[in-house]
């Protein structure tokens, strides 16, 4: 599924755009705040191509997609292009629900630091090779190494600006007013003057018989939030004050007269305050209880990314490294990363799929990088004792860097790359701490195991000498005996095949959503005709606009999704024709869907077709009767083991 075709069946499963009140995306997630969170069908988000994870958390619809989830917020945007308006605020008159406040404060901080990772980011990776050629002895006092380390630092330097615009996108006021706030705290009058206070003893200035404080704003994060978002209700009720024919004079005038000497003379004072009371809060902390506090940092960090809750932090980061030049909290975030890439290992090592083999090391190698959300919903989570192997691996390497004194003293993305921007007592802890979470994310890993090597060992070989020894038996009884043996007393369930034609491992179609079984456990089939039929008893959950994907669900709870042919929503519906409606009770061997192969071929989409069990979570396991060969449509293709 391309990215167009994804954000628009994300748009429609979120309740449309007219559900939309707010939109942000951080790393590898879609937030959306909705009018109405039970319009959102996030089952169905969760089993849509492209879509790792979607969960409802702090107030937000939140939809993982991984690392293209900026190309897919792009596709959004667009396709909201004549209504932007309803998708950054809401616009329904009616009553408002109520929210918490602390999901409000969580979701405000997220949304106004989200959009200046890319530079964060940017600048750390920046310093973190001014670091490394630093340490390495070369180009001392050369003018490069002069300017790398100047790129490195100048979002710190500057911040204020970029806070700023953020922080008017969130807010909804004006971008420009809200970088001439920012103008204002970094104004030379006020600097050099807060720079010379210890020559001249002046650190105030005299306004209307008011104080402004001389203060260095050029590092600071909460005074120019707060000032943009007192001026998103200032700037209105001074704009619904002044006669329309003179707002284009006025309103600016006077909002900025208000609000930059209440920002100089209230708002950056305390703003400062409240980021030097939690910046030396948070370090002291760390050298009063610092194992504990890193400890718990460490194991809870990839939780807290499951509820998207890991940006709540960002603020203190970045008020610590712009302050005291370096932090204390993303050691702990990197020893968490690289725990669960140890994890993600380790579930390599243990499972027998090779589909899932080839995502945990791949997302096993993202999560080393600092990415590791694929790891934790794709891999670690699944199996659930990984995941929380890799978080006491974390913790255990939390408390330990804490210990030796580990900081970072640049805002990057917590991997291997950015190593360089940590130092400790010395710097060979941080090596060890690397590879410590490494290893014993692994290690735990092994030792706890996962549930198809461990538990369901016995029952799976069983099972599967169980098929192999009377296939043929099994064959003829469901040829002969209605379908409807799925719904039987029987302690095994059987799924017969929906359709004829060429039965293919399911890690051979080309959607790694289904390759790698993010979607359910499952089996392929290249078709040899063009007609679907029901393989049960039951119930049309889901039948997709395009018609090339059907949700079913057996009158027993069963349920399975039918995908014909890889990126066919692409064809709008063209090639397809339903025979059923969403939500219509069908009976085993109802025609669902006709299909043309060869049309669908000819415009160069491949219609191998994959038939998984999309809550196998539900069962001991799911089995395949073959895993190549012909098959008939009603003849037996998946078992199901309670």
């Amino acid at each position: 599924m391309n990215n167009k075709d994804l954000a628009k069946n994300v748009l429609d499963l979120v309740g449309g755009e007219q559900n939309i009140s707010g939109l942000t995306h951080c790393a590898t997630r879609l937030r959306f705040v909705l009018k109405d969170d039970n319009k959102a069908d996030l089952k169905a988000l969760d089993q849509l191509e492209g879509v790792l994870k979607a969960q409802n958390s702090g107030g937000q619809v939140q939809v993982v997609i991984g690392a293209k989830v900026d190309a897919v917020y792009s596709e959004v945007k667009n396709l909201t292009s004549d209504h932007i308006g309803e998708l950054t605020e809401s616009t329904d008159s009616g009553p408002k629900k109520r929210r918490n406040p602390v999901n409000v404060v969580l979701e405000t901080i997220a949304g106004i630091f989200t959009p200046v990772l890319p530079a964060l980011v940017g600048c750390g990776m920046i310093k973190c090779l001014a670091t490394v050629i630093t340490a390495m002895g070369y180009l001392e006092g050369s003018g490069f190494l002069t300017i790398i380390n100047m790129i490195g630092d100048c979002i710190f330097y500057f911040m204020p600006f970029f806070l700023a615009v953020s922080a008017a996108n969130r807010f909804k006021t004006n971008p420009y007013l809200a970088v001439a706030l920012a103008a204002g705290l970094m104004h030379p009058t006020i600097l050099n003057a807060a720079a010379q206070i210890a020559e001249t003893g002046v650190n105030s200035i005299d306004f209307l018989g008011m104080p402004i404080l001389l203060m260095k704003y050029s590092s600071s994060v909460i005074p120019i939030i707060l000032a943009v978002w007192i001026m998103s209700y200032v700037y209105p009720i001074v704009n619904r004050v002044i006669p329309k024919f003179l707002q284009v004079l006025l309103t600016p005038m006077i909002v900025l007269f208000i609000m930059i000497p209440v920002e100089l003379i209230v708002l950056g004072p305390v703003g400062s305050y409240i980021g030097d009371w939690l910046t030396n809060g948070i370090n002291s902390l760390f050298s009063t209880a610092g194992v504990l506090a890193g400890a718990i940092l460490g194991f809870f960090k990839p939780i807290m990314v499951m509820f998207g809750m890991h940006y709540a932090i960002m603020p203190i980061q970045v008020q610590q490294v712009a302050t005291l030049g370096a932090t204390v909290l993303l050691p702990t975030a990197l020893a968490a990363n690289l725990a669960q890439a140890g994890a993600a290992f380790g579930v390599f090592v243990l499972t027998k799929s090779k589909t899932m083999k080839s995502a945990a090391a791949s997302s096993g190698f993202t999560a080393l990088f600092g990415i590791t959300e694929p790891a934790i919903y794709g891999v670690t989570l699944k199996y659930k004792r990984p995941f929380f192997a890799g978080c006491l691996a974390g913790g255990l390497v939390g408390g330990f860097y804490s210990l030796v004194h580990t900081t970072a003293n640049a805002i990057s993305l917590p991997g291997v790359l950015a190593i360089g921007t940590y130092s400790s007592d010395r710097y060979m802890y941080v090596v060890i701490g690397c590879i410590a979470a490494v290893v014993l994310g692994f290690v735990f890993t092994l030792l706890a195991g996962i549930k198809e090597d461990t538990d369901g060992n016995k029952s799976k070989k069983q099972a599967t000498d169980k098929v192999n020894s009377n296939q043929t038996a099994v064959a003829t009884e469901a040829t002969t005996a209605s379908v409807s043996s799925l719904t039987s007393t029987s302690s095994d369930m059987l799924i017969v095949s929906p359709m004829t034609g060429e039965i293919k491992p399911i890690s051979e179609v080309e959607d790694q959503a289904f390759a790698q079984e993010l979607m359910g456990k499952g089996i392929a089939i290249v078709p040899a005709d063009g007609k679907v039929y029901a393989p049960f008893d039951g119930v049309v959950e889901a039948l997709y606009r395009t018609k090339h994907a059907i949700g079913l669900k057996a009158a027993n709870g069963v349920e399975i999704l039918i995908h014909i042919g890889v990126d066919t929503v692409s064809l709008k519906g063209k090639y397809f024709n339903a025979h059923i409606e969403q939500g219509q009770t069908i009976k085993a061997g109802d025609l669902l869907v006709e299909f043309d192969p060869e049309g669908i071929t000819s415009a160069g989409y491949n219609t191998i077709t994959s038939i998984v069990v999309t809550n196998m979570q539900q069962y001991g396991d799911v089995l395949t009767t073959a895993t190549s060969g012909p098959i008939r449509e009603s003849e037996p293709l998946i078992k199901l083991i309670p």
